[in-house]
């Protein structure tokens, strides 16, 4: 028997349960989410490809979906940021164990508007601010101690806070969802929703 396996029970996705357009049917799911306070209800995979055709992934957050767009932020020179910029091709995976469910998203990354990148950093506590600013991201550092001297100068120096430009939003405009919902035996529930000339179709996945 082997010790990590375990049966999903919590519920079931039926065909005749699914809302005509997946963004719609994501914000019913992640609507519980939000409800129950589940950890990290809003944290995702985001996966991008290399120049030499490499997959990568990493944990970012979900901060808010808009006209049916997903967004989140981040270092533009950031290993994640460089991928976008040579292929915006990317893929967002939601997990939500406590309710056996799986989103994958996939479609095109957008940069969003400096305004709109403004308004949420300065939304951001404080230190997250400095944070965006002092941090390298991706790149080789010496000591951990060159970011605390300089998380000290802006700490010293709050006037000089601002978004850096190489800071800031993206949006994933999606053209392809799969809804995941576990099921005993492994015979998980699947729906595909793809978008074709404009319209949402939706099918019913093997397990």
């Amino acid at each position: 028997m082997d010790p990590l396996r375990k049966e999903y029970r919590h519920s079931t996705l039926e065909f005749n349960q699914l809302l005509l357009n997946p963004v719609d049917q994501f914000s019913v799911w992640f609507e519980e989410v939000v409800t129950n306070q589940l950890p990290d209800g809003n944290a995702m995979v985001l996966s991008t490809v290399a120049e030499n055709g490499k997959p990568s992934s990493r944990v970012v957050l979900l901060k808010q979906v808009e006209h049916g767009h997903f967004y989140f932020f981040t270092n533009y020179n950031s290993r994640k940021g460089k991928q976008l910029a040579q292929n915006p091709n990317a893929c967002l995976l939601f997990f939500w164990k406590e309710f056996e469910r799986q989103v994958r998203i996939e479609g095109l990354i957008e940069k969003i508007s400096p305004e709109k990148s403004e308004l949420y950093f300065k939304s951001r506590p404080f230190f997250s601010q400095i944070g965006a600013i002092v941090s390298p991201q991706s790149e080789l550092i010496q000591h951990r101690d060159e970011l605390e001297m300089a998380i000290k100068f802006f700490e010293e120096n709050p006037d000089k806070v601002q978004r850096p430009d190489h800071w800031g939003g993206y949006k994933l405009i999606p053209d392809y969802f799969e809804f995941w919902q576990g099921r005993e035996n492994r015979l998980h529930d699947r729906f595909q929703y793809r978008l074709e000339a404009g319209i949402w179709t939706i099918g019913c996945l093997a397990p």
